[in-house]
């Protein structure tokens, strides 16, 4: 997909959201309807599963961290009683979701980017890194960059030093002076990545990250929701001989089975912040995974719902979502996806969802593509 930032292309948005009749499900992959009655026994998102509901009325007296409006949004929906200014960003590994006009429409200024430890070593890898930030910046979106094991060859299961990693962070930093928003690793404690009985090696990370960019927001780590995370996270404060200010949390496991608990869990196992850095429901899976929780496009949005609904407001602590994927691949097998939009740029159910999220929130903006997004997702929901 190329770059569409012209205001043609934001008409052409208008105009395709228009051309549904009222009632219909724009947007929705064939056999699944929009959200009425798009799980069976379940019917549709709004007030659908017992005890959730849908997104109207959060808790009252649930603090944030407040963020300034960017212009164009509207805070008329911030200033009610029990909305606070939660931040949501996006998941995206592709550039080109800076350019859809989806994804503009949302007035969305965060997103969240993963990259080799060492990805500045290899040109392609740093002219792809160039590529990301560059569209990011041009359309206002504050970057969250997210270390993790090298990709590249022979290298796959090396872990840096320290000094190695504040080398490579140094000149990242150098480069893109703007960019202030890190996680140290993602999903650390998970053992498909090195640093899986490492958690000292990582705060040994942090303590250089830190070192050098004070001014930054530093994750400590971002951790997935699997048995170890609490132990992991013992590890890591006891190596670093206090508590980090902020922490990841990739609660896939606990979100896709609609359940709280492993949310709750790190809540209660550290007394910094919380940032949900990667959350979605899952729309179908091919990477041999052995936890057990349905997959469909009506599934995700469901969940999609649960997080905002649910999960977000479990505690003040929790600041940011960040939504992953934006777009689906084109592989007929997917090892995995979780993305708002189909692999042809069609919105999902999960989509829509988010539209009435952010305008819950008081975060979507006053403008005709939005309002356009926000009627089609009415009609959709019906």
């Amino acid at each position: 997909m190329k770059r569409l930032t012209s205001t043609a292309s934001l008409l052409a948005l208008l105009l395709a959201l228009a051309l549904p009749a009222a009632g219909s499900s724009a947007g929705a992959p064939p056999g699944v309807g929009g959200f009425a009655g798009a799980l069976p026994g379940v019917g549709g998102f709004a007030g659908a599963l017992p005890g959730v509901g849908g997104s109207a009325g959060a808790l009252p007296g649930v603090g944030g961290s407040a963020v300034a409006s960017p212009a164009g949004t509207s805070l008329a929906g911030a200033s009610q009683a029990g909305v606070r200014a939660l931040i949501v960003g996006v998941g995206e590994q592709e550039h080109y979701m800076f350019g859809d006009p989806h994804f503009q429409a949302l007035g969305i200024h965060y997103a969240r980017l993963s990259i080799g430890w060492n990805a500045l070593t290899n040109s392609a890898q740093a002219r792809e890194l160039a590529t990301w930030l560059s569209d990011a910046r041009a359309d206002g979106v504050h970057p969250l960059i997210s270390f993790e094991q090298s990709s590249l060859p022979g290298h796959h299961k090396q872990l840096p030093t320290p000094a190695q990693l504040a080398r490579q962070f140094r000149l990242l930093h150098a480069r893109y002076p703007w960019v202030t928003d890190f996680a140290t690793w993602n999903e650390a404690n998970y053992c498909g990545q090195p640093t899986c009985q490492r958690p000292a090696l990582v705060a040994a990370y942090y303590v250089q990250m830190r070192r050098i960019c004070m001014a930054c927001n530093v994750l400590a780590a971002e951790l997935l929701d699997v048995p170890n995370m609490v132990r992991w996270v013992r590890g890591f404060r006891h190596a670093l001989g206090r508590e980090p200010g902020i922490w990841g949390l990739h609660n896939y496991i606990g979100a896709n089975r609609l359940q709280t608990a492993s949310t709750r869990a790190l809540l209660g196992a550290t007394r910094g912040a919380i940032w949900f850095t990667e959350t979605a429901g899952v729309v179908a899976r091919h990477n041999h995974s052995s936890h057990d929780f349905p997959e469909s496009p009506a599934h995700a949005a469901a969940v999609t719902r649960f997080v905002f609904t649910h999960l977000a407001r479990l505690s003040g602590r929790i600041a940011r979502v960040y939504l992953y994927q934006w777009e689906a691949g084109t592989a007929r097998r997917e090892p995995w996806d979780s993305a708002l939009i189909g692999p042809h740029g069609t919105p999902r159910p999960a989509f829509w969802v988010m539209v009435e999220e952010l305008h819950t929130l008081g975060q979507l903006p006053t403008t005709l593509a939005a309002e356009a997004l926000l009627a089609t997702a009415s009609r959709a929901r019906g």
